[in-house]
């Protein structure tokens, strides 16, 4: 199969070896990616998309705000045409991308659409200059560049150019995390950073005609590729068949050693141990907390440290257990905030005294405008005067410092909680393990292993990323009332669960389990 790549400005002829499959699909710029990430990746994406994991409701909107910055990023170059054809009408949008083309006066084109060597692309961006040549730009959400940011304008580069389009310059747009909204309209010169990465993508055409032949070769076998499960599963972004790859993989696999460089990987994987049950007692240099997971997992028993229960005992009564919800937006939603600032939205308080006696307590901000100034009265009103407030993680003081230096009238006031803090993650990180953590301290992998009573499964929302999602989506103009009221009381009952998780676990500990 015969392909082209330009190599030090020069488009050169490839060939690739004829395979079994008399035909293939066509790349695209997120399939040459998911190549470049994993063979394997590309193969299912290709062929067996079906396997792919479900998309839950926080990827779902990951890909919603990439929707809508691009949208907004188009207004930094004004006046331009989009080409409204699907992606699966690419010879239409392709058709009608030459009409724009061909129009001297039409000064950029949105989604324009490009076709080289079974190569097809949308272009975010192509802004015409005078004369001949255009200026590519890929609109990213993040707020810089990644190396992989590259590669996709890369490829885009190298399909434009092959299509005979004279590209002077290539940007990747992306959002500056610096800008403060000032209220109306936002400024897209503020709000955006165009960054010049033209000679970073001229650079990587060189690799693109390995790296083609590689996808290419693959594309042509009848037989899905074996790759090893490793880092590149995660990198640059979790691999959405990330749950198919590992459904034959050891329950305990070598993955789930915590903090595992990829040199130890690399040891392990020489070695033929993929189980963490099969790793010599004596295997060199695994960590002590590495060594301590093997050990469980190895006697199927908890690791419990000699100083688990004098560190459970410094906290001091009464025992508030206290967890926040936060949500980031890409684009600021409030006066004075920024890119992705985090804005808490709720808590969820449980009170237990010295005598045992329980109650409960909550605030979720459901009303328009910024919820964080209600947010911190709120909380200081709640929390008492005395007695360790108990946290999971160290994301709770993380929030509360900012609200002081955002809410200067309550800093004193805030900073005193902090004081008071007692991170339960910390003990049981420092003193217990279950081989049933599976590698991860996470309240979602602790819970089901010290409390398996108890459970979240029941609940609409389950962890804090579709907590940040539902808010959202409560708070957005376009939803009714009675829809309101319903993500208002699983957001209500999600964040009673973590804080009363807190307190079955704190139980359990307490009790020798």
């Amino acid at each position: 199969m015969p392909f082209s790549a330009r190599v030090d400005g020069t488009l050169q002829r490839y060939t690739v070896t004829a395979m079994p499959r008399d035909t293939i699909p066509q790349l695209s710029k997120s399939r040459f990616g998911a190549g470049l990430q994993c063979l394997k990746r590309l193969y299912l994406e290709s062929y067996s998309r079906e396997l792919a994991d479900p998309i839950d409701p926080s990827q779902q909107a990951l890909f919603d705000s990439g929707i809508a910055v691009g949208e907004l990023a188009r207004q930094r170059f004004p006046g331009g045409r989009l080409i409204a054809e699907q992606y699966y009408e690419h010879s239409r949008a392709e058709a009608t991308t030459s009409d724009a083309i061909a129009d001297p006066h039409m000064p950029a084109i949105y989604e324009a659409a490009f076709t080289f060597e079974d190569i097809r692309i949308r272009v975010d961006v192509l802004s015409r200059n005078s004369g001949d040549t255009f200026d590519l730009a890929e609109v990213k959400s993040s707020t810089g560049v990644k190396s992989e940011h590259i590669s996709d304008a890369a490829i885009q580069l190298h399909v434009v150019e092959g299509s005979g389009i004279a590209v002077r310059k290539v940007f990747l747009v992306h959002i500056d995390n610096s800008y403060v909204y000032e209220g109306g309209p936002y400024d897209l010169s503020k709000l955006f950073h165009l960054e010049d990465v033209t000679d970073s993508a001229r650079a990587y055409l060189s690799s693109i005609p390995g790296s083609l032949a590689d996808m290419w070769e693959m594309l042509h076998q009848d037989e899905t590729p074996s790759v090893e499960i490793g880092s590149q599963c995660n990198r640059p972004y979790q691999c959405p068949f990330y749950g198919y790859c590992r459904q034959d993989s050891p329950e305990h696999h070598i993955e789930q050693l915590p903090r595992a460089k990829p040199e130890l990987m690399e040891r392990l994987r020489t070695a033929g141990i993929l189980d963490i049950s099969k790793i010599p007692p004596d295997f060199p240099t695994l960590s002590a907390n590495q060594q301590r997971v093997r050990d469980a997992v190895v006697t199927r028993q908890p690791y419990v440290g000699s100083g688990l229960f004098v560190a459970l005992a410094q906290a001091t009564y009464p025992l508030h257990f206290l967890d926040f919800e936060t949500f980031n937006p890409a684009l600021p939603a409030y006066l004075g905030t920024r890119p992705y600032q985090i804005i808490p939205f709720q808590w969820s308080l449980h009170v237990r005294d010295s005598e045992g006696n329980l109650t409960h307590d909550s605030f979720l901000h459901d009303g328009d405008g910024d919820p964080r100034g209600t947010f911190a009265t709120s909380l200081l009103d709640a929390i008492g005067p005395e007695g360790n407030i108990v946290v999971y993680s160290g994301y709770e003081q993380t929030v509360i410092k900012r609200l002081a230096e955002e809410f200067p009238q309550y800093r004193e006031r805030l900073l005193a909680l902090c004081d008071r803090l007692f991170d339960l993650l910390a003990v049981i990180r420092t003193h217990y393990y279950h081989p049933e953590f599976h590698g991860s301290y996470s309240i979602k992998s602790v819970l089901p292993a010290l409390v398996p009573g108890l459970t979240y499964s029941d609940l609409e929302i389950r962890d804090g990323s579709n907590a940040s999602v539902a808010y959202g989506q409560m708070i957005s103009s376009d939803t009714e009332a009675p829809e309101r009221e319903r993500i208002r009381d699983a957001l209500l009952a999600y964040c009673k669960m973590d804080t009363l998780a807190m307190i079955r676990l704190l139980d359990t500990l307490q009790g020798g389990s």
